[in-house]
């Protein structure tokens, strides 16, 4: 079973519900989608080791033989080629990597190199396999390290996606293919509102869902009173507890040291595990 643990901003506690309920379970595998900040090792203290660097194809032009007829630039649906009388511009970060621009030349003057965009990282912690997929400072494709990172762990049988926060190209990626998602959100307005954006989105893609309240007991009843109109079940409900926070600041998963939350996890999963099997 595929879980991504997702929320509408950051800083809910996503990824403290996703470290939390992996070291629970003991026997799975955690893929940190979260490419822009992967965060999930610092938590797990472990020493991640790089197993591959993320490449994409980029066009390099000839300009000897450019003619300058501009058919590469009109292609690209990005604009990442702009093309002037005796000039010819590109801008790399905006390269999806498609290569029609090599396809379309009428003079073979694009060819095609390669460029590091991040790379892939893996530990295991006993029965516990973590991936991380890490972006490299200012690229701003993070959907092909996402797709590459969760291919590791395709054929595993328990897989927990700690997504990126937000609810952006690299939220759907993370959540395709996932069999159920939890949104962690907070009991506020402002909670509420970006949980609804999540709600949206996930409903959309026909995935199964559960809410996880973190930092219950702060704010008001909004979240509780939108799930039961949405008829949305809340899974979980982690406690606004001083003794959590100062595990989360000292990054420390705050089951270690409080026994009674690993059986609260263990007991949530198997409500996820039954949300998912009735299916959307």
């Amino acid at each position: 079973m595929k879980i991504a643990v997702a929320s509408g901003k950051g800083g809910t506690g996503k990824t403290t519900v996703a470290v939390n309920l992996a070291l629970s379970l003991k026997k799975c595998t955690l893929v940190d989608c979260d490419v822009e900040e992967p965060n999930c090792a610092i938590f797990l203290n472990t020493s991640m080791q790089k197993l591959e660097e993320v490449r994409l194809p980029v066009p390099v032009f000839d300009l000897d033989r450019c003619t300058y007829c501009g058919k590469c630039a009109d292609f690209c649906m990005y604009n990442a080629i702009a093309v002037f009388p005796e000039k010819l511009l590109f801008f790399q970060d905006m390269c999806h990597s498609c290569g029609g621009c090599a396809i379309l030349c009428p003079e073979n003057a694009v060819t095609e190199s390669t460029r590091k965009i991040g790379e892939i990282d893996h530990a295991r912690i006993a029965e516990l396999d973590i991936y991380q997929g890490k972006l490299e400072v200012g690229e701003p494709l993070a959907v092909p390290i996402i797709r590459r990172v969760k291919e590791y762990a395709k054929d595993h049988s328990v897989v927990i996606y700690d997504a990126p926060p937000g609810t952006a190209c690299p939220v759907i990626d993370t959540l395709k293919d996932a069999d159920i998602a939890l949104l962690v959100t907070e009991p506020t307005p402002f909670g509420l509102h970006d949980l609804k954006l999540a709600v949206d989105v996930v409903r959309k893609m026909n995935i199964p869902l559960g809410v996880i309240i973190n930092r219950d007991g702060v704010g008001n009843d909004c979240v509780d009173r939108y799930c039961e109109e949405e008829g949305i079940e809340i899974v979980m409900r982690i406690p606004n507890d001083r003794r959590i926070a100062e595990m989360y600041s000292n990054g420390i998963p705050f089951i270690f040291e409080l026994q009674e939350y690993r059986e609260i996890m263990l007991q949530s999963y198997w409500r996820i595990y039954q949300i998912a099997e009735a299916g959307p």
